[in-house]
């Protein structure tokens, strides 16, 4: 997939480069608890340090909504980013304007400055064009690492690529050569997991996915809502009576699209959802009215896993059952690690992500072991919808 320039592209020596990276990281009493994004934007950022650019920092954290909140601050970061760069890394007060001029000038080449909170700005989500050309003048290129946000049109993500040139990072380069691989142009059979609690929220991704895969796998509380849907008691399962009839137009298309679409033969039932409730395994269609679906039996596991073993590429959203309670979480282990496995012995492509999905496979200790697991959440979900994301448009645009 070559529709957009990666930094291979311009000689960056001297030149200021501006990387907008995702450091919105979770923190806890003024300390990062989950690094990962922090690591996955080194790669480009000491690349691009060690070919002496003067690399300057965009980011945005949390929601401060046009103003300047303290504990939204990126200053907290310069010290893990720093740790992880294994490099000093300079901070300015503010992300445009006389602050941030004066320390962009400061920087020699081979250094890393961090600027403030992008979003400590309101113009930054409006992609208001003077607050585009403010950004534009710290920079001679643009560097786009963050795919996490590359759903959101704002400034940083999308406008200032028009202003300057546009190349994607190293973290957004793997991102899309991965997602190119397992929807774009894949190797067939393609099967898809999408599991989590509800229909409502993944409508548009299934009438998606229902038109470019082989077989689609539904797993989690949407799969109950499809049950019902055919006239299927589900008891007191998690259920959206009210999509039924969405439920079964899915199915419809799927059948006319050839795609086959696999849901629970067996489930797990329990009567009340918590840790180590009493459960047994009962067929799908026979769920007693006083007790709720959390989790996919022992026949439909080793279904699936049939299913995927003869696929050559797989795409993953969302657990098969309540995975965060034990013992319900067996279903999405044992699904994963076969992945996993068919994944090293190079017998299956497989790319997962979303929020649960990743927190699901690092439960089962495999999250290494998949092909390409994003961390990306709203991108990666809008991505598997058919949806353009303005920040990858604008990469395109440029090249």
């Amino acid at each position: 997939m070559s529709d957009f320039k990666t930094i291979d592209s311009e000689k960056v020596e001297g030149k200021r480069v501006l990387v907008r990276v995702d450091l919105n990281v979770p923190m806890k009493n003024g300390k990062v608890t989950d690094a990962t994004r922090i690591e996955r934007a080194v790669p480009t950022l000491s690349e691009l340090a060690s070919k002496g650019a003067k690399v300057i920092v965009l980011s945005h954290f949390g929601r401060p909504d046009g103003k300047r909140v303290p504990e939204m601050s990126l200053k907290p970061l310069v010290e893990p980013l720093a740790h992880a760069l294994g490099k000093p890394v300079a901070f300015a007060d503010d992300c445009v304007g006389p602050l941030a001029e004066t320390a962009v000038r400061a920087l020699k080449p081979g250094e890393v400055l961090l600027l403030e909170n992008l979003r400590f700005h309101k113009e930054e989500e409006k992609n208001d064009p003077a607050f585009v050309d403010k950004l534009s003048t710290l920079g001679d290129l643009y560097v786009n690492d963050a795919f996490s946000a590359a759903h959101r049109a704002h400034a940083s993500t999308e406008g200032v690529a028009h202003r300057l040139p546009a190349m994607a990072g190293r973290l957004m380069q793997a991102e899309l050569e991965a997602l190119h691989k397992a929807l774009g142009n894949p190797k067939r059979p393609v099967c898809a997991v999408v599991g989590g609690a509800k229909v409502s929220t993944k409508l548009d991704l299934l009438g998606n996915l229902v038109g470019k895969v082989d077989k689609l796998i539904i797993g989690g509380g949407m799969a109950n809502t499809f049950l019902q849907a055919q006239g299927i008691p589900v008891g007191k399962s998690l259920s959206e009576k009210d999509l039924g009839k969405t439920a079964l137009e899915i199915l419809d298309k799927a059948k006319a699209a050839n795609c086959t679409v696999l849901l629970p033969v067996d489930v797990v039932v329990a009567s009340e959802f918590k840790a180590g409730a009493a459960n047994r395994v009962v067929d799908a269609n026979a769920c007693p009215a006083d007790q709720m679906i959390l989790d996919v039996g022992p026949k439909s596991i080793a279904l699936y896993e049939k299913e995927v073993g003869e696929c050559a590429t797989l795409v993953w959203n969302g657990p098969l059952g309540a995975f965060e309670i034990k013992p319900f979480d067996t279903g999405t282990v044992a699904l994963a690690k076969t992945v996993a496995e068919l994944t090293t012995a190079k017998k299956l492509l497989s790319v997962a992500g979303g929020g649960d999905t990743v927190a699901a496979l690092a439960a089962a200790g495999v999250e290494d072991k998949f092909s390409y697991v994003s961390t990306a959440g709203g991108a990666f979900l809008e991505w598997m919808e058919g949806k353009t994301l303005p920040g990858v448009a604008a990469l395109i645009r440029a090249a």
